[in-house]
């Protein structure tokens, strides 16, 4: 169980702010209440809980999952292909025994781990082929974007 961050990179796209956080993370958590699907290119959004790196806050933010088997997802720390990391790849770095996930009304304890190697460049190549925009994503930035599995915790 553990998450290691690549270097931070020089150059990227940089990420606007946005004032709907709050109405997003409702929709997602009631949403399937009313038929609505979190999907994205055909993946699931999930919410993903992880607790501040800094303010030990638990903090929710909607990320695209790629399921990989039962109880088992891969999420990308790409920000759009920022030349940074997500708050929420740092806060699990920092903290990988507090991570969660919720899909369909399900939150799901999980345990994240880095890939690295040859098996993030299997995990990337999926991941690409499923959805593409995560090759233009890594196509702006100079940093090796993060692959993390996330395991549901027994």
């Amino acid at each position: 169980m553990t998450v290691k961050l690549t270097p931070r990179g020089t150059k990227g796209q940089s990420m606007p702010g946005g004032p709907l956080k709050g109405l997003t993370l409702w929709i997602m958590r009631t949403g399937h209440r009313l038929g609505l699907t979190n999907r994205m290119d055909g993946m699931p959004v999930v919410l993903l809980t992880t607790r501040g790196a800094r303010s030990g806050d638990l903090r929710s933010t909607p990320v695209m999952a790629f399921p990989e088997g039962e109880g088992a997802w891969l999420v990308v720390a790409s920000m759009a292909g920022a030349a940074r990391h997500p708050a929420w790849a740092v806060n699990m770095a920092r903290h990988p025994q507090d991570v969660w996930i919720e899909t369909e009304g399900r939150k799901v304890k999980v345990e994240p781990a880095s890939l690295s190697g040859e098996e993030r460049e299997r995990a990337w190549d999926s991941i690409v082929k499923r959805s593409a925009r995560f090759g233009g994503y890594q196509s702006k930035t100079d940093r090796e974007i993060p692959v993390i599995r996330l395991r549901a915790a027994p």
